[in-house]
């Protein structure tokens, strides 16, 4: 796996992905929750990057615009310090395009984080245009249409891709939904074996969902990289691999993992993913989700990128 995937900015304000500073921050405990969502705004279709990341020196929320044509997107961050007041009510503007105002409001006073970095509970984001909100995040929605004073947009945002970093040793563990509507399911990683002290046993690699075993690899310093499709409930998820970084290169690295529910629509083709997307690029998005993603309606496609870190 040749990318190497840095830790958002929203940790660090110079921006430093150095090996050295990554191990520095990855070592004082940390947590990065990436959601991507696909909507209009201005009569463009655009996706909107909304990253939550903690770790013992910082606490933020980074909200990102695409730009139409491409290029630098716009950008919208809130940071808090353990040693300064954090406004956990506010608002900010961003001018995107020829000027036109997108407001961004919050309330998080209330917010229940349970340790993580994305707030489960009593608290709301909302993103404004044109007098309506295209983006709400959280359960306060009343609240959050009181405080903006905006309708709802007639267009859903679509949420298409989900990114996590996760760090362990040994274990990795995180939450996804498979389906619009299903339930959230517990998500385990394991691996076993390789060098412990002395003894030196193949490499092995178990994923469970709900604590049930899903897929056992063994030989894994042959299989590296793969995928299986597994069914949860009645539906099919593709689940593919790349750990050859945690086998073959020093240091820290992370293995990716990919969870793609399969779309049955007749409607809908679903492709394999390519190296590129395999690398979690954003500009790959669009092409994972497919015509399933599109704003005018259709089969609800969704990708998990679970990033595991390995930390000796």
């Amino acid at each position: 796996m040749q990318d190497q995937i840095g830790i958002p900015n929203c940790f660090s304000s110079t921006g430093d992905n150095s090996p050295e500073n990554l191990a520095a921050i990855t070592k004082s405990g940390q947590s990065v929750f990436t959601s991507i969502y696909r909507t209009k705004i201005i009569s463009h279709c655009r996706f909107i990057t909304v990253t939550w990341c903690k770790n013992l020196l910082l606490h933020g929320l980074s909200i990102s615009i695409e730009r139409p044509g491409g290029g630098a997107p716009y950008t919208c961050k809130l940071e808090v310090k353990s040693w300064k007041f954090w406004r956990k009510q506010g608002s900010k503007r961003l001018l995107i395009d020829d000027d036109k105002a997108v407001d961004v409001f919050w309330d998080l006073r209330a917010a229940r984080f349970n340790g993580d970095a994305e707030p489960n509970s009593e608290y709301y984001v909302a993103i404004v245009c044109d007098e309506e909100v295209i983006l709400h995040l959280g359960n306060l929605k009343t609240e959050a249409y009181r405080k903006t004073n905006c309708r709802p947009s007639l267009i859903d945002p679509i949420l298409v891709c989900r990114k996590e970093h996760v760090f362990g040793k040994k274990r990795f563990s995180s939450k996804g939904k498979f389906h619009e509507k299903g339930k959230v399911h517990e998500i385990w990683i394991e691996c076993r074996g390789g060098n412990n002290g002395e003894l030196k046993t193949e490499p092995e690699m178990e994923i469970k969902i709900d604590g049930k075993c899903v897929i056992d690899v063994k030989h894994l310093e042959w299989k590296f990289r793969g995928n299986e499709s597994i069914t949860i409930g009645s539906r099919k998820v593709e689940v593919y691999w790349d750990v050859h970084d945690w086998l073959f290169s020093p240091g820290l690295r992370h293995a990716l993992f990919i969870f793609r529910p399969v779309v049955t629509s007749p409607m809908v083709v679903s492709p394999p993913p390519s190296s590129s997307i395999m690398a979690g690029d954003l500009e790959t998005v669009e092409g994972v989700v497919g015509e399933g993603g599109s704003l005018s309606g259709g089969s609800w496609e969704f990708c998990l990128f679970l990033y595991a870190w390995r930390v000796e």
